[in-house]
């Protein structure tokens, strides 16, 4: 009872949020819609650049209706990643369309150009391709595009954990059709809840706008033409969302530094590997991941007991889709059939380590001493 609790990754306010909500409360903008919600797209637009943003009620929302804008319906194919968060790949099924899982590849634990070439193959009308950028860091982006526009097909960027990180100088989340942002509470930067959705064409954005607000025609009465959705972002919630947005930037270097701490402090291990880094891109951070040899006297199962042991939160990593319940009926895609899938792998000798800005050395000294204490016995 009396350790000090170290999270995963919690929210960090940095007070600026206050001035935006006292706004909203003084001008009586509570309620969907206001000031924050359009400064708040403007601003993050102007942040990623892109041209268009839509602030909705969370990162599921906007990949939702970036599936639907991008024309998916049912029965379509859709690629996605399979190494990936559940939120990634439901709004396809919303939409009445067919996941196929895509397996990852080692460089960064992001989808496979290789294998996504190989679904093409195998699924020649595939409709759209969704792709994650795992714990902050950028999947091969250039890659995956050259072989979107190859079928033309198009490219949904789940950004929910990569806002802030850059592949080859641009920002993620701007390289397809469609890009994604999440604020949970545990993200890079929070707004509690809350997501945009970004694109360079402004007629879907305005779309998904009009989808977001119950598809409320401009008549003087209540008019419904098309189905709509209680998609909208909050006044309030923008507000916090803008005040985060000012220390996006700091929140990026300290997860760096914690990245790098890690990394030092571990390096002598050889059964412990980090989530790679590869040279053409700067990840945002989000999370610190380790994988453990497999031969390895300690499992990561071993690592997570002893860190809860001492009141110290981690993770797995994404159990990847294709292994899930709920889709064993769908397809998944490898590069290599002779080999059991990187993700699985991935899955099966992987921890997130504790990636809180808030920790101090003292904090990062006390989960490295735990860790290492496992490996000296």
């Amino acid at each position: 009872m009396d350790k000090k609790h170290i999270y995963l990754a919690s929210p960090t306010m940095n007070g600026r949020e206050m001035k935006f909500i006292e706004e909203a409360f003084a001008s009586n903008w509570i309620a969907p819609l206001g000031p924050n919600v359009n400064e708040f797209e403007r601003e993050l637009a102007a942040y990623v650049g892109t041209s268009h943003a839509a602030a909705l009620s969370s990162g599921t929302a906007a990949i939702h209706l970036a599936l639907k804008a991008a024309g998916i319906n049912q029965g379509d194919i859709v690629f996605c990643s399979s190494l990936t968060f559940s939120a990634t790949c439901n709004p396809i099924l919303y939409q009445g369309a067919i996941p196929v899982f895509i397996d990852s590849e080692r460089d960064t634990w992001n989808m496979d150009p290789n294998a996504l070439s190989k679904a093409f193959a195998k699924y020649p009308n595939a409709k759209a391709v969704v792709i994650v950028n795992l714990y902050g860091t950028p999947a091969k982006l250039d890659e995956i595009l050259s072989i979107c526009n190859e079928y033309n097909v198009p490219l949904i960027e789940d950004a929910a954990e990569s806002l802030g990180a850059t592949y080859r100088g641009k920002q993620t989340g701007t390289f397809g059709r469609f890009g994604i942002y999440s604020f949970n509470g545990n993200k890079i930067i929070t707004t509690s809840g809350g997501g945009m959705l970004v694109s360079e064409d402004g007629e879907d954005i305005e779309k998904a706008r009009f989808w977001s607000t119950q598809s409320r025609e401009k008549e003087r009465h209540y008019e419904h033409k098309e189905i709509g959705y209680n998609y909208r972002m909050s006044n309030i919630i923008a507000g916090i969302g803008r005040g985060q947005l000012l220390s996006l930037d700091k929140h990026i270097e300290l997860k760096k530094k914690i990245y790098e701490t890690y990394k030092k402090s571990l390096e002598d291990i050889c059964d412990i590997t980090l989530n790679p880094i590869p040279e053409n891109c700067e990840p945002n951070y989000w999370l610190t991941c380790i994988t453990i040899n497999r031969d390895s006297k300690i499992k990561h199962l071993d690592i997570m007991l002893a860190l809860e042991n001492e009141c110290i939160e981690s993770r797995p990593i994404w159990k990847p889709m294709h292994l899930q319940p709920i889709f064993h009926d769908c397809g998944f895609v490898k590069a290599d059939d002779t080999i059991k899938g990187v993700s699985e792998d991935i899955f099966n000798q992987g921890v997130c380590l504790p990636s809180d800005i808030k920790n101090t050395d003292e904090d990062m000294n006390r989960i490295v001493g735990i860790i290492r204490k496992l490996f000296e016995r």
